[in-house]
């Protein structure tokens, strides 16, 4: 093995935990990710129906995480003319390619729970 090539394998290594920490940046805290599984779940939501569903978030933080999330192109933001106005969010095309992810967090949880819970 070369030199050249373990610089390759480094270079490869950086982008890998790059990519690692966009990933977790854009789904750790306590809600980002409970936003998206109760819009993949639910379809589209207004503000105060995802405010009920996640029972606790306080409306600043799920109004900043939302923020998050569509900056990130996970959600969409559609302001409704109606009166009153409304604002609706849904999962963007982008945000249903974590399903899997989520689907793979949850399996590890239950098996991470029956192990813990057998000790």
């Amino acid at each position: 093995m070369k030199l050249e090539d373990n610089l390759v394998l480094s270079d490869q290594c950086v982008e890998q935990i790059l990519a690692i920490k966009d990933t977790m940046e854009l789904i750790t805290g306590k809600w980002k990710i409970l936003i998206v599984v109760t819009l993949l779940l639910n379809g589209t939501m207004r503000f105060m129906e995802l405010k009920k569903a996640l029972n606790g978030i306080a409306s600043k933080k799920l109004s900043k995480d939302l923020q998050d999330l569509e900056i990130n192109k996970l959600i969409n933001r559609k302001v409704v003319k109606s009166k009153p106005i409304t604002v609706e969010y849904s999962i963007t095309e982008h945000g249903r390619s974590l399903d899997n992810l989520i689907a793979e967090l949850m399996d590890w949880g239950l098996n991470h729970r029956k192990k813990i819970i057998k000790s």
